[in-house]
């Protein structure tokens, strides 16, 4: 019980870091985090160790993830006050544009691209174990991967594939 526990404390870092790649409000991830961690000590005897904890926490964490997105779409759209832009604040410095049009844009993609890309590019993690968390075959999560690094070209306006580009 207390190895379980050390190892499900050792994954909050990257949960939180992944929820909030996710949902892109502190708050909500947060509390995806929370509601995350409380299933997993409840249902522990549910786990299997054959594979990481890491990727099971994952796995209920993405799957809270989709029901919430599926159950505020019946419910319709809220605004965060938070949000809303203040035009009394001065502009960003172009890194932080560069970063919120990134930000702009993964919000763009499908679900399943994001979710893809999000597990990879963000929590680093082998396309084997991020395969098992979507629970898609290897070359499904390779395509989608794919899929959203085109798409993330063609909105942030990089070129189709700069290292491939000659030099003149």
């Amino acid at each position: 019980m207390s190895d379980f526990l050390d190892q499900v404390e050792a994954c909050v870092p990257a949960l939180r870091r992944y929820a909030r790649a996710l949902t892109r409000n502190f708050d909500l991830a947060d509390d995806l985090v929370q509601d995350c961690l409380e299933r997993a000590i409840a249902r522990r005897g549910l786990f299997r160790p054959t594979g990481p904890v890491r990727a099971w926490l994952f796995t209920i964490l993405l799957n809270l993830y989709r029901n919430a997105l599926r159950s505020s779409r019946r419910r319709g759209e809220q605004v965060d006050i938070d949000s809303v832009p203040d035009f009394a604040t001065p502009a960003p410095q172009p890194g932080h544009i560069a970063l919120a049009e990134m930000a702009r844009a993964i919000e763009k993609l499908p679900a399943e691209q994001k979710e893809a890309l999000l597990l990879v590019a963000l929590e680093g993690l082998p396309y084997q174990e991020a395969a098992d968390i979507l629970q898609i075959p290897i070359g499904t999560l390779m395509s989608r991967l794919g899929r959203a690094r085109a798409a993330l070209r063609v909105l942030t306006g990089a070129p189709a594939e700069p290292h491939l580009r000659t030099v003149k």
